[in-house]
């Protein structure tokens, strides 16, 4: 009896290594903004990570993503809340033992995350928020993207601007890290003209008129701003209202999408947008997410449902990489940037700092045939890798 017990504790164990996932779980936390003036952006953040799910045949907890069984946490930051924000990453850390952390739209929240997450040997894959330390100086060998860097579009735009020959423009974003990121950005790209002005509004402002104000006195050619989710949609309808978007051309990032059109409306028509997505791409992999996406959800998707969606098979693609073993987070992040993503946004490498290198799109806003304002994909403007990945310090690389 004692010989043949030893016996099937080795073949048990022979197959317990030979499958590699057996016996455990995966852990992962989902921090979003559910609720304040972000929720929208969080609705279609959560939208396309659980379509993301459930293409990688996860639906509730215990179901298995890649052969190992997932439990999946959720946390709310309230819109940007830092302080909030953090407390749910401690949450998910110590008490959930989490092994991912993602979703995250805001930068500012990201940046407080990272050094908890980083410390507790927990993978960081943003969904969203794309803070250019994490680019350069303060990259990690736990972080992976499936988003962007923050600037990427905005580097687009200021190619956009330059190729347009525009030779004034005031520039608008939100008075934070993203914010500045984006104002940077265009100012790296943007040539043959001046930036007059640079105006940092309030993260979730709603009034623009004292901003809309001064754009109106220094006259500008154009108007480049950063406004996602409800501050994009506040300022199209007040910069509509104003008449100004009679005498000037405007240049929008994050601002103008599946999320934000519907409630913009008309006032949208004309606006030039730089986006890492087309939504009108023909590629198979985005016809099936589209057609997914708006038969369960009934609204067309935006790049934050997206990239969203591209993190869970992110994450089954770490997993078949590494046996399915939960106990090195660093060793799944790096088989992940050694890859490929394959995305609705088509099939794009990573650079050594854990960001994508993808192609940028000029996307205009057009009627369509319905007479409805829609998104039509233009040219590529733009591939190239971020700005920061030389600051990247070698042993932090792949």
């Amino acid at each position: 009896m004692q010989k043949f017990g030893l016996a099937a504790l080795a073949a048990a164990a022979a197959l317990a290594a030979a499958t590699g996932a057996s016996g455990q779980e995966l852990r992962i936390g989902f921090i979003n903004s559910d609720t304040g003036p972000g929720a929208l952006i969080g609705k279609h953040l959560r939208n396309g990570w659980l379509l993301g799910l459930e293409h990688q045949g996860w639906t509730k907890d215990g179901d298995k993503i890649a052969g190992v069984p997932t439990k999946i946490f959720y946390g709310d930051d309230q819109s940007a809340k830092v302080d909030i924000g953090l407390k749910e990453a401690d949450k998910m850390i110590r008490q959930d033992k989490v092994h991912i952390i993602s979703g995250i739209i805001w930068s500012n929240v990201i940046m407080a995350v990272q050094k908890s997450a980083f410390d507790a040997k927990v993978m960081l894959l943003s969904a969203n928020a794309g803070a250019t330390p994490l680019a350069g100086a303060l990259c990690n060998p736990l972080f992976v993207s499936s988003s962007f860097v923050n600037d990427g579009n905005a580097e687009a735009t200021g190619l956009m601007a330059t190729k347009d020959k525009i030779k004034t423009v005031v520039a608008m974003a939100p008075n934070y890290q993203a914010g500045k990121d984006n104002v940077t950005g265009f100012q790296r790209t943007y040539k043959g003209g001046k930036v007059l002005d640079t105006i940092l509004f309030k993260v979730n402002e709603s009034d623009y008129q004292a901003d809309l104000a001064k754009v109106r006195a220094v006259k500008p050619q154009a108007v480049y701003i950063f406004a996602p989710g409800a501050m994009g949609i506040a300022f199209m309808k007040q910069w509509t209202a104003s008449g100004l978007n009679k005498e000037i051309k405007l240049y929008s990032i994050y601002t103008i999408d599946g999320l934000t059109l519907p409630a913009i409306g008309d006032a949208a028509l004309g606006a030039t947008e730089a986006s890492h997505w087309r939504p009108d791409s023909d590629n198979a992999v985005n016809k099936k997410f589209v057609k997914d996406y708006v038969a369960k959800f009934g609204h067309e998707p935006s790049y934050f449902a997206v990239q969203s969606y591209d993190a869970p098979g992110l994450i089954a693609k770490g997993l078949k990489a590494t046996g399915g073993k939960t106990g090195d987070m660093a060793a799944m992040a790096r088989a992940i940037r050694k890859g490929t993503m394959d995305s609705p946004r088509g099939s794009i490498k990573f650079n050594v700092n854990g960001m994508l290198i993808q192609p940028y799109w000029r996307i205009n806003v057009v009627k369509g045939a319905d007479g409805k304002p829609t998104l039509k994909g233009g040219e590529q403007i733009m591939l190239k890798p971020d700005a920061y990945w030389e600051k990247c310090p070698a042993n932090m690389r792949i």
